[in-house]
């Protein structure tokens, strides 16, 4: 499924965001990409998380110069959304600057992701706009969740 740009949004099931909220989501991805604070790795990016209540988190990646310490924008958008109280979400959009190919999000929050189910959309991003569309369980197939905690 590809859109972005001012083509239509593709169709998505209920609950899933389509038209213009689809596109506040897709900016507000953009706008917290020019926020990130990467001087060691001249990668900004950025992501907007749409909880199930229909609000919108932004988060970009923040370094640090003892690399490890350095967090995600995905994990900065989750980590906002949780500390609000929300802990259903139904989509992420992740915006960076790369050129031809979609940007993906690194397993740490692919995992962080999962935390909060398998059953919602990540819209992967290029540069000029353009995105595809995953659900949550296609970027980590045979995860480990919170349930498998219960199963010993």
């Amino acid at each position: 499924m590809e859109g972005g740009g001012q083509r239509p949004a593709p169709a998505a099931p209920p609950g899933q965001p389509q038209g213009e909220r689809l596109q506040l989501l897709l900016r507000r991805s953009r706008e917290a990409k020019n926020c990130a604070y990467c001087p060691y790795s001249r990668f900004p990016v950025g992501a907007a998380l749409l909880t199930a209540g229909g609000e919108i988190f932004s988060g970009c990646n923040v370094e640090n110069a003892c690399y490890s310490l350095g967090v995600c924008a995905e994990r900065t958008a989750i980590q906002k959304a949780i500390s609000e109280g929300h802990t259903s979400f139904r989509a992420m959009a992740i915006t960076s600057d790369m050129g031809e190919s979609f940007i993906v999000p690194c397993g740490a929050c692919r995992q962080v992701m999962r935390e909060f189910g398998t059953d919602w959309d990540i819209y992967l991003t290029k540069a000029d706009g353009t995105y595809i569309v995953k659900r949550l369980e296609e970027l980590l197939p045979l995860s480990f969740g919170p349930e498998d905690l219960k199963k010993v």
